[in-house]
């Protein structure tokens, strides 16, 4: 649980840095009072999450097999893989960056986003997307300190991510008058900043050298194992916020501005939740290639505790500070019924999302990454478009209470099945 708690916590704080700019981010642009404006931050980050899924599948392959190595030993081999994968890692990035740039217009008319929300999504979107490798380095470099066990450093990353970040976004929004524009350049040079602390935090762990030739195939091989079916597993979530942004576009800009306001919420309330699939991932890696088989389930057991206890005392500081939000962001008509809703009761229903959430990470983890594909998407399709679909007869308040009755069911369904692994490992070692 000590081990556990520090490497969440550490995670969490840098996660929380990074999301709490980002949701002072949607502050500033929400007192620009243009409803465009806020609508095109939903739709431009409906989009963008589909960007960092897949960097986030790949760091999970990268952390997952170098977490191996290091607990078997095999130190030289973590650091020779990890290098060649990042060049891959990289060039990935900047083909799905440049893509999304070009095709923006397209993308976000699907989303039922038109008219000036469109244009200004779309413009963020050309500025912020061709640096998705920088975003992409920083979080595999970070990824690489955690499976060394320096949280702290780890931490470091993404703290100055959020730091630059807090500097610029007043100046370019307001000082330079560039709203949504000063944002996506804010963006930009938090996500160079990040990069280039993760280079200098890494130094002294020698788990970086200069790419071999040879290595390319075999980390493509190895790694790819594990970060396909894991960026796979990443892309079911925004598929299935893409359908939600979808649906609450029908009912007008007051509802996809409610809807933005809680997709920056919820990242900062449940840093820790999120934390904890980055963090106890290299933590169940390393007992696994050390053959301590009961680790694995002692620290599958402390992240569904952290889970439950971060969930209660989310619940209870969103439910009495609910008002305060709804009248920071500005939020009018059925805007207002939406975060009112999540804040005082759909936010239980994030136990849930963080019990599918550490039980991916036990899979991708243990061998068993295709299981949390078929969770993930289970729940992107299964658990949320027939029951979004159904709830949309309601108006959005039933598209939220929609979404949050399939996670329910999926999150119990995964979490069982995490168990079941762990005892299959090796029988008779795993504690009862």
């Amino acid at each position: 649980m000590r081990h556990v708690v520090t490497m969440a916590g550490t995670g969490a704080i840098g996660l929380m840095a990074v999301f709490a700019v980002d949701l002072l981010n949607y502050g500033y642009i929400s007192h620009l009072h243009d409803r465009t404006l806020t609508a095109a931050i939903a739709f431009a980050t409906a989009v963008s999450y589909v960007q960092v899924s897949v960097s986030i599948g790949m760091t999970i392959g990268l952390g997952a097999c170098t977490g191996r190595l290091i607990g078997a030993r095999q130190h030289n081999e973590a650091r020779r893989l990890a290098s060649a994968f990042l060049v891959v890692m990289v060039a990935i990035a900047a083909v799905l960056g440049l893509l999304t740039a070009t095709f923006a217009m397209p993308l976000l008319g699907l989303l039922g986003a038109h008219g000036e929300a469109q244009q200004h999504a779309a413009t963020f979107l050309h500025i912020v997307s061709p640096a998705l490798p920088l975003v992409c380095l920083g979080m595999a470099l970070s990824s690489l300190l955690r499976a060394v066990g320096d949280a702290k450093r780890s931490m470091r990353v993404t703290l100055t991510g959020a730091v630059v970040s807090a500097c610029l976004d007043p100046v370019m929004i307001f000082g330079l008058h560039l709203g949504l524009e000063g944002a996506a350049i804010s963006t930009v040079l938090a996500r160079l900043a990040i990069a280039a602390s993760g280079f200098l935090n890494l130094r002294g762990h020698a788990m970086l050298e200069w790419p071999e030739r040879s290595a390319f195939g075999p980390s493509t091989r190895l790694i790819g194992g594990i970060a396909v079916p894991a960026i796979a597993t990443n892309l079911a979530t925004p598929t299935g916020a893409l359908f939600v942004t979808h649906a609450m576009a029908r009912f007008g800009l007051n509802a996809v501005s409610g809807q933005a306001t809680i997709d920056r919420i919820v990242p900062v309330a449940f840093s820790l939740v999120f934390a904890l699939t980055g963090s106890v991932g290299p933590i169940m890696a390393q007992n696994l290639g050390a053959r301590q088989i009961h680790r694995v389930q002692e620290a599958l057991l402390a992240a569904l505790k952290l889970t439950a206890l971060c969930v209660g005392v989310t619940w209870l500081v969103l439910a009495g500070a609910h008002t305060y939000i709804i009248q920071l962001f500005e939020l009018q008509g059925v805007g207002v019924d939406i975060v009112r809703l999540f804040c005082c009761w759909l936010v239980l229903s994030y136990m849930f999302v963080g019990l599918l959430f550490v039980a991916n990470t036990a899979f991708n983890n243990l061998g068993h990454p295709f299981y949390s594909t078929g969770f993930n998407w289970g729940r992107a399709t299964l658990g949320t478009i027939p029951f979004v679909w159904f709830g949309s007869a309601y108006g959005p308040v039933g598209i939220l209470v929609g979404q949050s009755l399939g996670v329910v069911l999926f999150g119990s369904l995964a979490v069982v099945t995490a168990f079941r692994v762990i005892r299959k490992l090796e029988p008779g070692i795993v504690k009862p």
